[in-house]
């Protein structure tokens, strides 16, 4: 398995960080891999299902995310999957005032042949995870709240 995770605080409120962030269509402004993602089902909560394109080290990749939990305000969590990968992403969310602290780990374990690649990933996955801080910084500071 192959885990990213990073934290961003930014100065807006908690309503406006998890209202955004846990829509997850929004993965196309903030993550620099997403290409597409598109509700097919549900109105947000649990059972809620995605479809997600990405590129990620010069391939693209489609994923259904399904929405795992959800705790306004403080947690969100997604799984995706598809046939050479399992992605488990997970936010927590953390008010103090008008600032919000947000950490978001997200959990890839290859299936099959893929998981013989694993260690010539980490590299990449780092780097992935070191732009979707930015991403997530440069949005969320964007937001009205």
């Amino acid at each position: 398995m192959i885990t990213v995770e990073r934290s961003v605080t930014v100065d807006r409120p908690v309503e406006a960080v998890f209202g955004y962030l846990s829509d997850f269509e929004t993965t196309t402004a903030w993550d620099p891999g997403t290409v597409r993602t598109t509700r097919i089902s549900g109105e947000g909560g649990p059972g809620t299902t995605y479809q997600n394109v990405s590129t990620f080290n010069g391939k693209q990749t489609e994923l259904e995310y399904v929405v795992q939990q959800l705790d306004p305000n403080r947690f969100f969590q997604v799984r995706g999957e598809n046939k050479t990968i399992s992605a488990l992403d997970t936010m927590t969310f953390q008010a103090d005032g008008d600032r919000t602290t947000v950490t978001y780990r997200a959990e890839f374990t290859l299936k099959g042949l893929a998981r013989l690649a694993e260690p010539f990933l980490k590299a990449p996955f780092k780097k992935l995870g070191d732009e979707a801080e930015t991403g997530l910084r440069d949005t969320l500071n964007k937001l009205q709240g």
